[in-house]
């Protein structure tokens, strides 16, 4: 039974990337080097950060290096917000009496001002922080408490996180919030990925706190099942539709959507989902075709949806209002869009609705 919980900070429980992107491209800029995208640099950065600096600037003393990125950082750490669920999720482990860690490399001076914006700090029992290689703490963090590794979880973001809490021998747990993709976190193989904090509150409450080895973590039952959901290209005036990325697709490009709730109809769930992850109103609504998705590749965990895929039109000035499910979203031109990194139900859906266009339907 889980009874101690250690977590990562950057990517877990705070949203820091937009910051330290900021700050390392700052330094790169001194350094004389290319700035990174987003994209790039998620797919590149690594913990032990020595490590990734040491491949982009070696040239650049460690000390002169820490001076440009901690002075930049400090500038623009506002941009640091809480993660959705991140709270709830702190209060949770409070209210059920879970001893909270910390272990995280970020810069002392830094999580002392994240923890006390956030009030996260409240919530954590014994912080670890600047640690350059937490997997050589791990084994100290756990004899000075006294932990039983079977009764203790790591949650974190990153594959040095998986790495760490092997080599403690504790749980791990992957979150799809922070740094690395779905399939760098699926390389280092944790005993369980979640989208988020509050995915994670609801498998501990239905298992009791108890995880198990044996397999890949046991399905609750309505992840057992099939699981209908409905979902929807939105057009705009212009004849573009909206596409939205999630961590959940691998970060793939697709449609947004999501689950019918018993007892309702599945053009109210439509109206609903839409509403709820994109805040647009549509209208015409029409049902395009249905497919199976059962344990795809590209979604983080296995399951079997049934996908009810329709067509739509956005009501009024199509103003998108993400909601914590998607991370971008673009307008583009459905035959444009089969050129981008989309999931496989979206891309037939588009191709579906591209022939019907051609014949005229």
């Amino acid at each position: 039974m889980i009874r101690n919980i250690i977590f990562d900070w950057s990517g877990t429980l705070v949203d820091d990337l937009p910051a330290v992107l900021q700050a390392t491209n700052h330094v790169f800029r001194l350094a004389g080097i290319p700035p990174l995208t987003r994209d790039q640099f998620r797919a590149e950065f690594c913990l032990p950060f020595l490590r990734f600096y040491e491949r982009y600037v070696p040239h650049v003393p460690l000390p002169e290096l820490e001076s440009w990125f901690h002075a930049e950082f400090r500038r623009v750490q506002d941009q640091v917000t809480p993660l959705p669920h991140a709270r709830e999720f702190l209060e949770f482990c409070r209210n059920h009496g879970l001893q909270t860690f910390v272990l995280s490399s970020a810069h002392r001076d830094h999580y002392a001002v994240q923890a006390k914006e956030t009030g996260f700090g409240t919530f954590i029992d014994h912080p670890y922080v600047q640690v350059h290689d937490k997997s050589a703490r791990i084994h100290a963090l756990l004899a000075e408490h006294h932990l039983d590794p079977r009764a203790t979880l790591f949650i974190g973001d990153m594959a040095h996180d998986i790495e760490t809490a092997h080599q403690g021998g504790v749980w791990a747990c992957a979150v799809l919030t922070g740094y690395n993709d779905l399939r760098q976190l699926q390389a280092c193989g944790p005993d369980l990925i979640v989208e988020h904090l509050g995915e994670l509150r609801e498998r501990l409450e239905r298992s009791g706190f108890s995880l198990s080895r044996a397999t890949t973590p046991p399905a609750a039952p309505e992840e057992a099942r099939v699981v209908a959901t409905v979902g929807a290209l939105i057009a705009n005036d212009i004849g573009e539709v909206l596409l939205v990325r999630t961590r959940k697709w691998s970060d793939r490009w697709g449609i947004p959507g999501g689950k019918i709730r018993f007892g309702e109809p599945a053009e109210a769930a439509l109206r609903r989902e839409l509403t709820e992850e994109t805040g647009l109103e549509v209208t015409d609504i029409r049902f395009v075709l249905v497919q199976d998705c059962i344990q795809s590749p590209e979604f983080y965990r296995d399951a079997h949806f049934l996908l009810l895929n329709y067509t739509c039109r956005c009501q009024g000035l199509p103003r998108v209002r993400l909601n914590a499910e998607a991370q971008a979203f673009q307008w583009v031109r459905p035959a444009a869009a089969l050129d981008l990194d989309l999931n496989q139900p979206t891309r037939r859906l588009l191709e579906v609705v591209l022939a019907h266009a051609a014949e005229g339907d």
